[in-house]
């Protein structure tokens, strides 16, 4: 993504001009009657993300009008990088270090190709970074995006439990952080017992994936990921239907590996830990069942009402053990619910939290960033609907209400009310293809938690 950026403008680079609907008729104002002619036969009105080339006079000054909803828009430039002829581009008008770095980030972001399959030769443009432009910024959130995409987008045949730590050991490696990965029966042994009952069933074995970076007088920031590597439902078998998304039920673990991988990119002085719980959810001889009761780490027993809530299950052994630091934050990201996505649809991730004040900053950040999420209530009367006659919690309800709710009402069992907690439940994908968001993989709230982190702590 980040090779389409270049340092230097090469030779013959087209300047893009970039001009909004409303701005249209005062730019042609100063311009020959001849442009403005030329703009008129090829149909050029302004409209976002339209393009029109103007005659060039001389070698090197060839010119091109972009049109944008507005110069600051993240995703102003965004198709570009795939909608523009191959070459070297440079943005000729003046922008402020915002929205400078704003059209460096969305034409990343736009160059964006998963190839690990299908190849492509198609060369992609090049654009000259934009002065002003943070370019720290712009590259550790684009390598972040790349590691999310990459990850969701990759199958379970080559994106199991292991691969996934193996992951996460690259970019221990890479940043010099500490790294332990428990694996099958040693989750027992020290003390996971509902990460171990989920994945067990599994010829691929279930594991804890355990990063820590940092200085540990810093403030402890934990990053807690959902990493169903694939999901078929348990004994509780998802349709066809449902289960042809399920490789993309770790995209909760991809978001805290690249959130960890932005706060570790840019030094911020925090104790970070990244707990990624990873399993697949198969059927198998040696499956959990319904009506199961499982221990946790917390000492609460749960009754299995339905395997396809595996989640959770994974999920609360992690906070569990997140919360046992007591952190200053913690953030945990999760494809946790198909309720959140009937409630707020596919680009809105639903924000579950137990602090008003981190919820506010969260979604503040979100809008201005334009990495939005909405804030659902942890709304304490629907928390009778997870009582069990056998076991101290049930891991859904009966009544199949409020599906994203009560299953923020179940992971808040498992930590302190005194802990700053979020939890995001995002959907990791676009449906479709739009400017600098591809269809496939896709990060949603990473940027906003970053920015919260970065203000808190930086």
């Amino acid at each position: 993504m980040l090779a389409t950026l270049l340092a230097v403008a090469p030779p013959n680079t087209v300047a893009l001009i970039p001009v909004t609907k409303a701005g249209l008729p005062d730019w042609l104002a100063a311009q020959s009657p001849e442009t403005a002619a030329w703009l008129k036969t090829v149909g050029f009105a302004g409209d976002a993300g339209s393009v029109a080339f103007l005659p060039g006079t001389a070698p090197g000054t060839a010119r091109a009008l972009v049109g944008v909803s507005a110069l600051d828009d993240l995703w102003a430039f965004a198709g570009l990088p795939t909608g523009l002829p191959a070459g070297s581009y440079r943005i000729d008008a003046a922008l402020d270090a915002r929205a400078a770095t704003r059209a460096a980030l969305g034409w990343a972001l736009g160059s964006y190709r998963f190839t690990r399959y299908k190849k492509t030769d198609k060369p992609l443009a090049g654009l000259v970074w934009p002065d002003h432009a943070d370019r720290g910024e712009v590259e550790r959130t684009a390598s972040a995006v790349t590691l999310v995409r990459d990850l969701v987008n990759t199958p379970a045949c080559d994106l199991g439990p292991a691969e996934l730590a193996d992951s996460a050991r690259a970019l221990a490696e890479e940043f010099d952080a500490a790294i332990d990965v428990i694996v099958g029966p040693d989750l027992l042994d020290r003390d996971y017992p509902a990460i171990h009952a989920v994945g067990r069933a599994s010829p691929r074995a279930p594991r804890l994936i355990d990063l820590r970076w940092g200085n540990p007088e810093h403030p402890k920031v934990t990053i807690v990921g959902k990493g169903v590597c694939f999901d078929t439902g348990g004994l509780d078998l998802k349709p066809s239907s449902a289960m042809l998304m399920m490789k993309k039920d770790m995209g909760g673990a991809a978001h805290a590996l690249a959130l960890g991988r932005m706060v570790m990119m840019a030094g911020l002085p925090v104790r970070l830990r990244v707990l990624v719980p990873a399993v697949e959810n198969v059927v198998g001889g040696d499956s959990f069942k319904p009506l199961d009761v499982l221990k946790t780490r917390k000492g609460l027993t749960v009754e299995v009402g339905n395997t396809d809530a595996e989640g959770r299950l994974i999920l609360c052994d992690a906070l569990a053990e997140a919360d046992s630091e007591k952190p200053a934050l913690l953030i945990d990201f999760a494809t946790l619910t198909g309720a959140a996505r009937v409630a707020l649809g596919p680009d809105l991730p639903a924000l579950l939290c137990n602090d008003d004040a981190l919820a506010n900053e969260l979604t503040a950040a979100g809008t201005a960033v334009e990495d939005p999420m909405w804030r659902l209530p942890l709304w304490a009367p629907y928390r009778k609907g997870l009582d069990s006659k056998v076991a101290d919690i049930n891991n859904v309800t009966t009544n199949g209400f409020a599906g994203a709710i009560t299953a923020g009402l179940f992971l808040q069992e498992f930590v302190s009310n005194n802990t700053p907690w979020a939890h995001l439940d995002t959907y990791a994908w676009n449906s479709g293809t739009r400017p600098g968001r591809p269809e496939g993989g896709e990060a949603l709230g990473l940027r906003a938690a970053y920015a919260v982190i970065a203000k808190r702590f930086g």
